[in-house]
């Protein structure tokens, strides 16, 4: 498994403040995620790093979304040293690194809307129970030659290599730089859309992920730039194609133990991870406006194009909301489940919270793990699959607010605060979206109505 944080804060506030001074560091950004997902930025110089490190830095938090209302809006960015990285792209001379921060009101205490510290929370309720959170996300992206249109750059397909292949020169770099910045990088290769791709990351604690998917989105367009195109990770950019999903591989562990593992059960679980997965089947539909958050997401998780739809779980079939990789002799700790539907727009912080909230619950609940199925659920017929009790995802944005905004478990999850204003600003969006008069509309009613 990968290295822990640093043994204690102090020794990684001396790792940075050397580390900054070895390498002629003059700017330090100090990095933070809002509600939605954004990564938010703001710059100190070296001379503010040992304070900052120590006091953290105030901001105004009342322009962040989700953050502090215009009559508190003071608010206290506090970096944690142990995401201290320098940013590869920028000049060396001098140099700028980048931190995490956790966001803390100016009377010390943890601000609620703040998305790592949701995590943290949920972290903790593992912890408690004794166990560590790790995950593995796989993130697909498209390159386009521009933001305005999407145009593809190739028409290549799954693992497919392209001559004049330029997309294999930006993974390659974008491997690199994440490299550079202590993310570890298992595969890139071409997903199945055109000019589709996909970068996994090196499997780690949750918390780790989190901070290392924000990161990753920004160096996939940081790349993409320097080299002239466009990367996005809009789930659903071209009608009639694969959208992008982020299927997260997960599991529990205690210790150095796989807690998901059994040698003895057929498929290699423990009562652990049947439970487990359980508490993800049954709380799916609560939990997919926070996984799949934009109104976009649900033009992904249509049936056809590899998107998860309905709720069920096999070992080799890919139509299913879960998968459970083969389990390989002499590899228990890489047990694991796949949770398909989330897309890789999303918040990952609130993400990661709620699928363990939802596992966690199936767990101290005892949830019973439903038979596996491995025939495809697509091509079952309506009837076959209510036999089975196959249930679907919500089909838009609209039908999972209305899911979430009931659900006590994602409430839990991601507190008061953060619970209430996501939805409503989801609802926002989705009264906006739903008074737009689109292309379709215009081509399809106006020369007949």
């Amino acid at each position: 498994m990968p290295a822990k944080r640093a043994a204690s804060r102090t020794d990684a506030r001396e790792y940075v403040l050397r580390t900054a001074k070895e390498n002629n560091v003059k700017f330090i950004r100090m990095w933070f995620t809002d509600i939605l997902g954004f990564l938010k930025s703001f710059a100190i110089t070296v001379e503010e790093l040992e304070g900052a490190l120590t006091e953290g830095m105030g901001f105004d938090g009342s322009s962040i979304e989700g953050f502090a209302r215009i009559d508190e809006s003071d608010m206290m960015a506090v970096p944690d040293p142990s995401t201290f990285q320098i940013l590869p792209w920028r000049p060396k001379e001098p140099g700028v690194g980048r931190m995490f921060c956790d966001i803390y009101w100016p009377g010390g205490e943890p601000f609620e809307g703040d998305p790592r510290f949701v995590l943290k929370r949920n972290l903790k309720r593992a912890a408690d129970m004794g166990y560590t959170f790790y995950v593995g996300p796989e993130l697909e992206y498209f390159y386009f030659q521009n933001s305005e249109t999407p145009t593809p750059l190739d028409q290549g397909g799954y693992f497919d290599l392209t001559p004049p292949d330029v997309a294999s020169d930006l993974r390659r770099d974008t491997v690199l730089t994440l490299e550079a910045m202590g993310i570890g990088v298992e595969y890139s290769h071409h997903e199945v859309a055109s000019s589709q791709h996909e970068i996994d990351l090196r499997y780690t604690d949750a918390l780790t992920m989190a901070d290392n998917v924000m990161t990753y989105r920004l160096v996939v367009k940081q790349v993409a730039q320097q080299h002239g195109v466009y990367a996005t990770f809009m789930p659903k950019p071209i009608f009639g194609i694969n959208g992008s999903g982020m299927h997260v591989h997960q599991s529990l562990f205690k210790g150095n133990r796989n807690a998901f593992f059994d040698a003895r059960d057929p498929h290699h679980l423990s009562p652990l991870a049947k439970s487990y997965t359980a508490g993800l089947l049954r709380h799916a539909p609560e939990i997919t406006a926070i996984t799949s958050q934009w109104v976009n997401s649900y033009k992904r998780l249509v049936p056809g194009y590899e998107a998860p739809v309905y709720m069920s779980w096999a070992k080799r079939n890919r139509s299913d909301l879960i998968r459970v990789p083969e389990y390989k002799p002499g590899k228990e700790n890489s047990t694991r489940i796949e949770y398909r539907s989330p897309d890789p727009a999303c918040n990952p912080y609130l993400t990661f919270s709620v699928m363990l909230a939802a596992g966690l619950e199936g767990v101290e609940k005892g949830y019973k793990l439903p038979e596996p199925v491995e025939e495809n659920v697509y091509e079952m017929s309506d009837e076959k699959r209510e036999k089975l009790g196959i249930k679907t995802l919500p089909g838009s944005l609209q039908e999972a607010l209305q899911l979430t905004e009931k659900s006590a478990v994602v409430r839990k999850a991601l507190g008061d605060h953060v619970f209430e204003t996501f939805i409503t600003n989801k609802k926002i969006e989705w009264d906006r979206y739903r008074t737009q008069v689109t292309d379709y509309e215009i081509k399809r009613y106006l020369p007949i109505l």
